[in-house]
């Protein structure tokens, strides 16, 4: 691939989906090749990051042109650390092809300005919090792997996976194995190899509650404390955090939602602070007022004053609140 970026940092912040992308990256880049020849690849602790420069910075040797993969590169945090990959970018070999696999934290900008200074390509494998985002990539995926789905199986995998995206891979792969590439599955075909539901966004359960939809308010509430893994008095944080916004902007003479998130103490985005504001509205002052009262009194329950279990406390919660966002 005479025409690849001379450098792709790979990055993201599941480290699962990066070791694919970088699969898929390293595979598109061998192509018909010797991999045996081409790829020279460094991982662990063990390496230093001015031996990946070297290797990037050495001629091909039986071949006409070398992959060079540096993985755990996060390892080298700060700008003196990279500083022999950022000397190596500002000429880089024609006939290397380095793959810098960046799996947690922050890249330091000295050597994001090198790769974009030196043409090479940036691929971020999260997708992110945004739902539109997280589908479109899931979509991605799905159609990178050989495997074709009707919609409402799709729909399906993204229903039941939620935020678990790093179990995707394996899925296809088995159904892949299973019904072999390019066959069409339904529903009934890949039900049976999705496991569990996965987490949702802590966003999915307060957005169900506000809609007033009881059952999908509990089916979020459950698959928090399930697949996301979340103590109860975490989720409980969620729910006060939520309507102690309502409480603020409840009577607050705010003009639109850059007022509300600057009253919230809000930054980036204010479709949040929007949202608050426009629930607080419709529920009006006794209705907000009940349900920090609810929240208040489930505080105390999860502490002890009840012997009901943690889960049966946020259940009935989570559905007195959303019974509030229903009623007109």
């Amino acid at each position: 691939m005479s025409d690849a970026a001379p450098v792709t940092l790979v990055r993201g912040d599941d480290p699962s989906l990066v070791r694919d992308a970088v699969r898929r990256l390293v595979d598109e880049l061998v192509g018909d090749g010797d991999r045996g020849l081409l790829v020279d690849e460094f991982s662990g602790d063990e390496y230093e990051c001015g031996a990946l420069a070297d290797a990037a910075g050495t001629p091909p040797f039986l071949t006409d042109r070398r992959i060079v993969v540096g993985r755990d590169a996060h390892r080298f945090s700060k700008a003196a650390d990279v500083a022999p990959l950022v000397a190596y970018l500002a000429d880089p070999l024609p006939t290397t092809q380095l793959v810098i696999v960046w799996e947690q934290g922050a890249v330091p900008k000295p050597l994001l300005d090198a790769v974009k200074q030196a043409g090479g390509a940036h691929l971020d494998t999260s997708p992110g919090r945004n739902a539109k985002l997280q589908r479109a990539w899931l979509d991605e995926r799905i159609a990178e792997s050989g495997v074709r789905m009707e919609r409402a199986a799709v729909e399906l995998v993204a229903r039941t996976l939620g935020e678990d995206l790093d179990r995707l891979g394996s899925v296809l792969a088995t159904l892949r194995s299973t019904y072999g590439e390019g066959a069409t599955l339904r529903v009934d075909d890949v039900e049976p190899y999705l496991g569990g539901a996965g987490a949702v966004a802590p966003w999915e359960l307060t957005d169900a509650i506000d809609r007033g939809d009881i059952t999908g308010a509990v089916d979020r509430l459950h698959r928090l404390l399930a697949g996301g893994e979340r103590h109860p008095f975490v989720l409980l944080a969620t729910l006060h955090g939520h309507v102690q916004r309502l409480l603020a902007l409840d009577g607050a003479e705010v003009r639109g939602d850059k007022e509300a998130a600057e009253l919230l103490g809000m930054k980036g985005s204010t479709f949040p602070a929007k949202k608050a504001l426009d629930q607080s509205r419709r529920l009006g002052s006794a209705k907000v007022r009940r349900a920090v009262e609810l929240v208040a009194q489930a505080d105390v329950d999860l502490r002890g004053v009840k012997d009901w279990p943690d889960e049966l406390v946020l259940e009935v919660l989570v559905a007195r609140l959303a019974a509030l966002g229903g009623r007109r």
